[in-house]
Formats: C-alpha cells, sequence, structure tokens
C-alpha cells in the first residue's frame, strides 16, 4: 500500500503547502494527493489557490507522484482546457501525476462561472462525457462534440505526454461508485467506516471495475490530546457531518458555516477519527487495506500540519514500512 500526504487548498495558502509537501517527503510519505477548489468548506479555512498552477510548481520541489481531484463538466473547466493542464503537466514531469479523479463537483466551486447548477443524473452525464474527450484528446484525437455545453471543435493537444495519467472516478455513495465502475479507471473516495466502506467498493466492483485501483481520502485530527483534536476537528473541518446530498448544493462558505452552525464539538467524534497515537492511525490504515485500498493519502484535518507530519515520521511510517516487509 501507498501512504500519502493531503494537500488541502482550502486551509492553506499555496505557499505554505509547498512547505507541508517538501516536509511530507522528508517524512517518508510517498505520495500526495490535492484538492481542487475555488471557494474553501468555511470561512475559518480561509484559503483556496488554484489548484493547477501549483502543482507545477510542487512538482519542482518535490520528487514524489500525485493524483488530482478534476471536474470534467464544463463549468470552471471546460474538458478541453483540463487536458491541455493535465497533458502540460505530465509531459514536464514524466509519471509524476499518477491519476485525475473525475467527480461531478460541488455547487460551492463550480456555481461562480455563472453556468447553472442541473441535477445530479445531468451532472454525472456531463462528468462522463467530459472524462471521454480528456481521454480523446490525451491520446491525440482531434476532438469535435456538439453536446450542448461540452462543444468542442477541431479541438487538439498538441503537445503530448508519453504516458498519460489514469482517470479515475470520486465517489461518496454506492449508486455512484458503481456507475464509475462502468468507465473509470479506479476509484477515489473518502474514508468512511468499515461497514460503508466495503459495499462502496464491491459496488465499483460489481459495476465492471474489477481489477481496478483503489484510492482513499483518510481524513483525521491528529493532535496532542482528545480535547485537541475534537476541536480542531470541529472548528476547521464540521463540513463532514453534512450529507453528501446536500454537500454538491450549498453554494457559498457562508452556507456551509450556516448549515452547521448547531454542530457541537462531540458531533465530530462521529465523523472523524481523532488520533493521538501511531497505532490508532495504523489501525485504520490497516482496515482500509483490508477494504480493498491500495493508496491512502491521510488528511489531518487541523491546523498543525507541521506537528502531524512529524508524527507520521516518527510513530506512523516507519511501521508501515515493516507492515509492508512482512506481507
Amino acid at each position: 500500500m501507498l501512504i500519502g500526504y493531503h494537500a488541502s487548498h482550502e486551509q492553506f495558502s499555496p505557499s505554505q503547502l509547498l512547505e507541508y509537501v517538501q516536509a511530507a517527503e522528508g517524512a517518508g510519505f510517498q505520495a500526495v494527493m490535492t484538492s481542487d477548489h475555488l471557494a474553501p468548506w468555511s470561512a475559518r479555512q480561509g484559503n483556496s489557490g488554484n489548484n493547477w498552477a501549483w502543482l507545477g510548481a510542487a512538482m519542482v520541489k518535490t520528487t514524489v507522484p500525485f493524483g488530482s481531484l478534476a471536474i470534467p463538466g464544463s463549468w470552471r473547466y471546460h474538458p478541453v482546457v483540463l487536458a491541455h493542464l493535465i497533458a502540460t503537466l505530465s509531459e514536464m514531469f514524466p509519471d509524476r501525476l499518477r491519476w485525475i479523479a473525475m467527480g461531478s463537483g460541488e455547487a460551492l466551486n463550480e456555481t461562480a462561472v455563472g453556468r447553472g447548477w442541473p441535477e445530479k443524473a445531468e451532472r454525472n452525464l456531463r462528468t462522463e462525457a467530459g472524462a471521454e474527450m480528456i481521454r480523446r484528446l490525451l491520446t491525440g484525437d482531434v476532438l469535435n462534440c456538439d453536446q450542448p455545453d461540452l462543444r468542442a471543435q477541431d479541438a487538439r493537444l498538441w503537445t503530448l505526454p508519453e504516458k498519460p495519467p489514469a482517470l479515475f472516478g470520486a465517489a461518496l455513495t454506492l449508486e455512484t461508485a458503481r456507475w464509475l465502475g462502468t468507465w473509470a479507471d479506479g476509484l477515489l473516495t473518502v474514508r468512511k467506516p468499515r461497514e460503508e466502506l466495503k459495499p462502496l467498493v464491491e459496488a465499483f466492483r460489481a459495476g465492471g471495475g474489477e481489477d481496478k485501483p483503489l484510492a482513499l481520502q483518510l481524513q483525521v485530527s491528529w493532535a496532542r490530546t482528545v480535547d485537541e483534536a475534537r476541536h480542531a476537528a470541529w472548528d476547521q473541518w464540521r463540513n463532514a457531518t453534512v450529507q453528501p446530498d446536500l454537500l454538491a448544493e450549498l453554494r457559498t462558505p457562508k452556507e456551509f458555516d450556516e448549515a452547521t452552525r448547531n454542530v457541537k464539538p462531540g458531533d465530530i467524534d462521529d465523523v472523524i477519527p481523532l488520533v493521538t497515537e501511531g497505532r490508532h492511525l495504523l489501525d485504520l490504515i490497516i482496515e482500509c487495506a483490508g477494504c480493498g485500498f491500495d493508496e491512502v493519502y491521510v488528511h489531518s484535518v487541523g491546523r498543525d500540519q507541521n506537528g502531524f507530519i512529524n508524527f507520521m515520521r516518527d510513530e506512523v511510517l516507519p511501521k508501515t514500512a515493516l507492515f509492508h516487509q512482512r506481507s
């Protein structure tokens, strides 16, 4: 299993994230996953740099591979523009962009450009169609498309990578995971309890995802005490308590803050593991492996990223190396 670091653009400035990913590589993390936001989930998080501009700088400053989310349904980014960005990064840094996880997006990030926000079924259709356009462009096809909102005319990428990244799909529900199994190269999801995570994997496999790679964002709140970890998660990541259907519909950080204003610190215990010891996080990673995941990207949702990275360096990553050797 590959253990990666999650770089949260919502919480930190691009320059801070550059420092964190360099520290993460030095600590022994094997890869980096990034979010792709125009806005943070909450005003308390306070950031959202451009992921694609940042990726070029991050790849210069590190040697590890990267995975990124992307929304190809032609809101912020038309699929031709996304394919252009992906191709350029992949040509400059061969084999460094491992995968791009295609999702149907959130209104929080996509409605700002004034192109509407259709129902989930329509967003899914546009996600799959946009991903197919990107796939074709990355292999050198000349693309024409007359589908509304995804139109392209004689589109071609003149600079191509030798090896394009895999096009994963991002899922939070069984229905979405099953659908992604029919066309995506792999699956990305967020950690849930085993009794919910295992069926999600099975749905992806049943939809056609047999033998395809699985990646997971493991959200935890690390601190020196449980109370500190709980408060950090409550302050920074109470959006985790919002249901998946509402998660895609709220349009501003203010709306998320309003939707979560009655969330109490104790409510966080049900959605984000509070971690103070390496053994606890190792158990979570082993649980994810038992569900079939090949890659786990650990996201500590608090502000103290240097403390978390040092904790991983000292208490977790050396033991995962020994676990791999035994396996």
